[in-house]
């Protein structure tokens, strides 16, 4: 692209690719968004979209990438805690601010089996969900903590959807970590 007028769209005609594809994605799931509907979607040719990304694929890693990044910082982080209540805590409070920062994101992860397989073949998330697991179900040992921890997520990723009509003025992040406290038994830390 030769004009500045020119460089300057294509951040904001990449950024409405990404739009539209979020919004295909959520509206059909992700096996069922083809590159042509995103080009439908924006009255653009199919050929257009292959200027900014090779393959649905890079769609996706776009969209999910940076909340899957901030993730992986969340459980990396929770996992150097020094304690088991301390490391639940830690995953409780960061996935409650990410998902509530970011619902339209977490609704595209949450039981899309095409996004679900497209994460687990990828090296550096695919390991995501089993160390969030982990280190929830510790605070709540034997038999039921792994079905609690699963409990945990799908509920804070199903309550942050956007789909869902919260009461204005709610602190969607605290309810959530208030909600997964109760649900593993912990309780609300203290203020320091």
């Amino acid at each position: 692209m030769g004009t500045s007028e020119e460089r300057h769209a294509e951040p904001a005609t990449r950024d409405r690719l990404l739009a539209a594809a979020a919004e295909l994605i959520r509206e059909h799931g992700y096996a069922g968004t083809s590159l042509q509907m995103i080009a439908d979607r924006l009255g653009f040719r199919k050929g257009a979209i292959y200027h900014h990304f090779r393959a649905r694929d890079e769609i996706l890693a776009a969209l999910i990438g940076p909340v899957l990044d901030g993730l992986a910082e969340i459980v990396t982080d929770a996992e150097a805690q020094p304690s088991v209540t301390a490391r639940a805590e830690r995953m409780i409070s960061g996935y409650a601010e990410l998902a509530a920062d970011n619902r339209a994101m977490v609704s595209i992860l949450r039981g899309d089996p095409a996004v679900l397989e497209f994460i687990r073949g990828q090296p550096q998330w695919s390991g995501l969900v089993n160390r969030q697991m982990t280190l929830l179900a510790a605070a709540h040992p034997g038999p039921g903590g792994r079905v609690r921890a699963a409990m945990v997520l799908a509920g804070m990723s199903a309550a942050a959807d956007p789909a869902v009509q919260n009461p204005p003025g709610i602190d969607l992040s605290a309810e959530l970590a208030q909600a997964a406290r109760q649900l593993l038994g912990l309780r609300t830390p203290t203020p320091n």
